[in-house]
């Protein structure tokens, strides 16, 4: 029996020893300390089985007892926390435990804790129950402790964790609560009355900046209404599950912070790939906003590491655009400093460093202080960008409000001081530092064009001295890197009280971009775009002032020479239109090479080179100057791999001083070139009388052509186009016809370079638009023409030159306003370079009458991909060269890409594409291969009458 109860003993002080003990501290509860913080001292434990076992701490009596705690759901498993209090007094003491559902310090930055109801249910060892008390910021339970009893508590956690606990009297935490009311009641003012004036001064002004404003300041009120735990009530929601709110709360000022930089420094004004940006990161934001209420401590921490970002990148920012000058950026400066500033004490608060009472409604306080800030720099900026109702505005200050809007420059010579004051503008354009352009007239004169001063000093002495008047002049002003600029000065003299001028003043207009643009159209008008050579026009008068030169005695009587390349167009169909062009520039630095200063070199058109030869008189002399040309001209040209061989006919005529004009000489000289070609070329011809005999042939053509265009003769044929993918019509280009009665059918190459060369080509032309026009309407009268459906004509070179051609198109669109959608002209690449200003000009014009435009022999220029953005075509035809190119050339293996590259940058730009020449079934096949969508050519029929295209479009159209 001994040794059973001794074994029962064992067994006893075993299960005593394996029990868990008391291994939390006991805390004294003081009698007058306010509150005491209970965090340290808390053990958190994990639940086992939805229950806690434990042993309570030993009371007076030394007796440690056993306790067990239920979760109260069953089938819970809660963590529990545990604590003792001592009461060493011989008064009853009334606590309160609190424990808040969210604190600021201490939180983190990384998945923080954005606050939860803490306790649930609060069991003490022994003496009354604690009563849960309502409050809307912590779970908070009143304890009874008795005098001399030690009490140990059990909280059942809502939570995983316990973040804080404070033992509190009761009076000392209702003043505590009641502290901070009206500090929280006067920071909410603030921010509603900054959100609501911000948002009234965007309805009043319409400035994009006070939105971006009053969005953050809505932002910020929304996060004050959660953190004070105001929103909660409102929306029904314990304060305890408002963790989505906060999160999102903090989403919101991260995006509205983010617009509000971008709008204000005006980022998007920099370049379009920050606008992609700045709508892809507001997405961004936006689904973070969304993604709070799922993940809320993740969304927590993505907003405040992009607020740390904002601060970071925006101080460079603002403080890049503020070195350089931009007044936006640097009204910023102040508030973002601010700001680095707040967010590095909310990074102290946030981390535990800074924990103390005010931590947290120091935060609240310095938003609504930055909302105020960026508020006040918004209105600022607004008003200091002269938003002033012009009502509101004296005379004078109209007047100076409209010149700031002018963009001229103030110009003010005070006579009597000698001092010349100009806008500090003029200087940065000039690339000079403030100010530098203001001193004594002299100094300003040193600034002027050397060609220009005595100009300008003259035109200021005669104001001075008449004392009335007004000048207008333009002036060169040296820049700091050498260079001139053109300013349009306009200037009067002011009176003073004597009657005499004691200051000239008036503005300064920057028109160097302007005279530029004159000049280059001067330029262009009387020079050749290709070679830079004289045109014609500007060879004719030159020459007919070495004629007047001539007549005078001892005058100068010039030779003319005219050079024609023989079987050059054969040449330009071998090799191209661009190496053609290279060909030609090479010819005329050769021919120039060969003249002297006082002579003139031109292109007189196409192959054709015009010489005045002023330095030599003699016969002779004359004669070795044109063979040196002709040997200049029969040297090999060096082209890739290989070399060309050219030769030259060329006419000479010597002015023997009779009164004729420059166009008669020049004809003489054409007529010798025409008598050395019919020779068989590669020779040098002088002006003789029988070559009479060409001109009269000449003649005689330019007669037939005209009685010709009388007698209508001449008739356009319609070749059809055709859409390749669905085998119908969708359009047809005008082919002009001759139709002589003797000779029978003419062909254009022979009868259309006569009009241009006679002069009857603006009637060719009229003749060809009225009759392709008139068949237009017979065929939209007749038949239910698509939308779509064009008919091309032809523009020659001499056409786009002519005054006459947009008048006629507007003659014809006012008649027929509802034709001009169907007519598409087409011109070439070599027209448009010609003279590409001009041709800039009527080529607008005429797309602004409804007319479409076609870019012909679209590749094979010497600066195709210029046009398509400098002139307004809607369609580009690809040339036969590239769709018929075929093994024997040598070329087949580069077809393919050119015509795909040619679709592709078509497509991309939204113009058509027309391939010319189809002729085999292989070559509609490979265009379709290629996505080409419209061809011409002998595949889908020859040029036709009216008549006949009519009726396959009517078949077309019935579905037979």
């Amino acid at each position: 029996m001994r040794h059973i109860l001794y074994l029962a003993m064992c067994i006893a002080f075993a299960l005593v020893g394996t029990l868990p003990a008391a291994a939390f501290d006991v805390i004294t509860a003081p009698e007058n300390v306010n509150a005491v913080n209970l965090t340290g001292v808390v053990d958190i434990v994990p639940g086992d089985a939805g229950k806690v076992q434990l042993s309570t701490a030993a009371g007076e009596d030394g007796i440690i007892r056993r306790i067990e705690v239920l979760a109260s759901v069953g089938g819970s498993n809660p963590n529990w926390a545990l604590f003792a209090l001592r009461n060493d007094s011989d008064v009853q003491l009334e606590r309160l435990l609190v424990a808040p559902y969210f604190r600021l310090p201490g939180s983190g930055v990384f998945r923080p804790d954005l606050g939860a109801e803490r306790i649930k249910v609060l069991t003490p060892s022994a003496g009354l129950r604690p009563t849960r008390l309502t409050d809307r910021e912590a779970d908070v339970f009143e304890v009874v402790i008795d005098p001399g009893a030690t009490v140990t508590f059990v909280a059942e956690l809502s939570s995983g964790a316990l973040p804080e606990l404070y033992l509190w009297k009761p009076d000392a935490y209702r003043d505590y609560v009641n502290s901070f009311t009206l500090f929280r009641g006067v920071v909410l003012g603030v921010a509603a009355l900054a959100a609501v004036f911000l948002t009234i001064m965007f309805v009043v002004k319409g400035r994009g900046i006070f939105p971006a404003t009053a969005a953050f300041s809505w932002a910020v009120l929304t996060y004050l209404l959660v953190d004070f735990g105001v929103l909660g009530p409102l929306l029904g929601i314990s304060n305890g599950a408002m963790q989505p709110f906060r999160a999102a709360a903090e989403a919101g000022i991260a995006t509205t912070l983010f617009g509000f930089l971008f709008i204000y420094l005006n980022l998007h004004r920099w370049h379009l790939r920050f606008i992609h940006l700045a709508l892809a990161l507001v997405v961004v934001f936006l689904a973070l906003f969304g993604f709070a209420f799922f993940q809320p401590s993740i969304a927590a921490t993505v907003a405040r590491l992009v607020l740390a970002l904002l601060g970071i990148t925006g101080f460079f920012l603002i403080l890049l655009l503020a070195l350089r000058g931009y007044d936006r950026a640097v009204l910023l400066v102040p508030t973002w400093i601010i700001y680095i500033a707040w967010l590095f004490y909310a990074w102290l608060v946030v981390t535990g460093q800074v924990s103390n009472d005010v931590a947290q409604p120091a935060v609240a306080g310095g938003l609504v202080l930055i909302v105020m800030l960026l508020g006040f720099t918004s209105v600022q900026h607004a008003f200091s960008e002269g938003q002033v109702s012009i009502g509101t505005l004296s005379e004078v200050e109209r007047r100076a409000l409209a010149l700031t809007g002018s963009g001229d420059f103030v110009y003010d010579w005070n006579i009597e001081r000698d001092r010349v004051a100009v806008s500090d503008e003029l200087g940065t354009r000039l690339g000079e530092r403030r100010g530098a352009l203001r001193g004594s007239i002299k100094r300003w004169l040193d600034r002027v064009h050397p060609e220009d001063r005595d100009r300008f000093r003259t035109a200021f002495d005669t104001l001075v001295e008449l004392r009335r008047g007004k000048v207008s002049a333009d002036v060169r002003l040296t820049a700091h890197d050498g260079s001139f600029r053109t300013f349009r000065m306009r200037v009067k003299p002011v009176l003073g009280g004597d009657g005499q001028v004691n200051r000239i003043v008036g503005t300064l207009q920057d028109v160097n971009e302007d005279r530029a643009s004159r000049e280059r159209l001067l330029h262009d008008a009387v020079h050749d775009s290709l070679t830079g050579l004289p045109n014609k026009q500007l060879f004719l008068d030159r020459l007919e002032r070495a004629l007047v030169r001539a007549r005078l005695p001892n005058g100068t009587k010039p030779a003319v020479f005219l050079i024609d390349i023989d079987r050059f167009t054969e040449l330009e169909e071998r090799v191209g239109h661009s190496a053609a062009d290279s060909v030609l520039l090479a010819i005329s630095r050769r021919v120039a090479r060969v003249m002297r200063p006082l002579d003139t070199v031109a292109r007189l058109g196409g192959d054709q080179f015009g010489v005045i030869l002023a330095s030599e008189q003699a016969a002779g002399k004359i004669a070795e100057t044109a063979e040196q040309i002709r040997k200049a001209l029969k040297s090999p040209f060096n082209f890739g791999e290989r070399d060309l061989s050219l030769t030259a006919s060329i006419g000479v005529t010597i002015y023997d001083g009779n009164p004729v004009a420059a166009p008669d000489v020049l004809r003489d000289a054409e007529l010798a070139m025409y008598y050395a070609k019919r020779l068989g070329g590669d020779r040098i011809e002088a002006f003789r009388a029988s070559a009479r005999s060409i001109a009269a042939y000449s003649k005689a053509g330019e007669e037939d052509l005209d009685r010709g265009l009388r007698h209508g003769e001449l008739a356009v044929q319609f070749q059809p186009i055709m859409d390749i993918h669905s085998g119908t019509i969708a359009g047809c280009e005008a082919l002009m016809r001759w139709n002589h009665p003797q000779r029978g059918v003419v062909a254009p190459e022979e009868f259309v370079p006569l009009a241009e060369r006679t002069g009857l080509i603006e009637r060719l032309g009229r003749v060809a638009f009225e009759q392709a026009a008139g068949q237009a309407r017979e065929w939209a009268a007749s038949l239910p023409l698509p939308e779509d459906f064009f008919v091309s004509v032809n523009l020659s070179p001499a056409q786009l030159a002519t005054e006459s051609l947009l008048n006629d198109m507007r003659a014809l669109v006012s008649d027929h306003r509802q034709i001009a959608r169907h007519l598409k002209l087409e011109i070439t690449e070599s027209q448009v370079m010609s003279n590409p200003e001009h041709s800039a000009y009527v080529l607008n014009a005429l797309r602004a009458l409804g007319l479409r435009l076609a870019l012909d022999d679209f590749g094979t220029g010497h600066s195709s991909l210029s046009y398509l953005h400098r002139f307004p075509f809607d369609t580009i035809k690809i040339p036969a060269a590239f769709v018929q190119l075929g093994d024997d050339t040598g070329m087949s293996h580069t077809q393919v890409p050119i015509i795909r590259a040619i679709i592709t940058l078509a497509t991309e730009l939204d113009l058509s594409v027309i391939a010319e020449g189809v002729e085999t079934i292989e070559e509609i096949e490979r265009l379709q291969q290629l996505n080409c969508q419209y061809a011409q050519g002998y595949a889908f029929g020859a040029a036709m009458s009216g008549q006949e295209l009519g009726k396959r479009l009517q078949s077309q159209f019935s579905g037979k």
